[in-house]
């Protein structure tokens, strides 16, 4: 059998996660990958794959191995550019909304999968390297579309932190927010929150 060390090298190098299928091109058998899951190696974490135990691969790479067509969103893309302190109880995920909401279903961890038709939900996309894997989340301009869009299902407090905090922030584009709040329908929103201060 393969060396250990040479399966957890590509762990490593795919984010701490692998498929069965990519288990099996290293050289592994069904058998010896239940037999290396016997042995508390690794475990497995969804149908179809693993990671090596007692390793917390990060949300946004899972995310990204799971589901490679889902963008990091909401108030989970909001924490990734530190708008909000608050770790949002479920990653939140903007999808296609032909989607198959089961498919979201996770015992791992906890996923809140928003359905977008596509126009919308391929609309300012940027991706990122996070643990040697490329992971989809919507820039920071199109998250503040996002949050001011669903500001009845987001807390009032995170709300208001969020908005001051990209106020505040060097890298926004303000020519990409109305871009994109021209497109979403939610101009006269985003010129009520934001308009003032820009």
């Amino acid at each position: 059998m393969i060396e250990f060390n040479i399966v957890k090298e590509n762990f490593i190098l795919n984010g701490g996660v692998l498929k069965t299928s990519e288990l099996k091109k290293l050289g592994l058998s069904s058998r010896q990958i239940k037999k290396l899951m016997k042995k508390d190696k690794i475990e497995k974490i969804k149908y179809g794959f693993y990671t090596i135990k007692n390793y917390f691969p990060k949300e946004e790479v899972l995310i990204s191995r799971f589901f490679p067509e889902a963008v990091i969103f909401l108030e989970s893309a909001l924490r990734f550019y530190n708008y909000i302190d608050r770790i949002p109880r479920a990653c939140q995920i903007a999808v296609e909304n032909h989607s198959n909401p089961n498919k979201y279903e996770l015992s791992y961890f906890e996923v809140k999968p928003f359905y977008i038709i596509e126009k919308y939900q391929k609309l300012g996309i940027k991706t990122y390297e996070i643990d040697n894997v490329k992971v989809k989340i919507y820039d920071r301009d199109k998250s503040i579309c996002d949050l001011v869009r669903y500001e009845d299902k987001v807390d009032p407090e995170i709300f208001s932190t969020a908005l001051r905090r990209y106020i505040d922030d060097e890298q926004k584009n303000i020519n990409s927010l109305i871009k994109y709040a021209q497109i979403l329908n939610i101009r006269e929103k985003i010129d009520k929150y934001i308009g003032v201060w820009v």
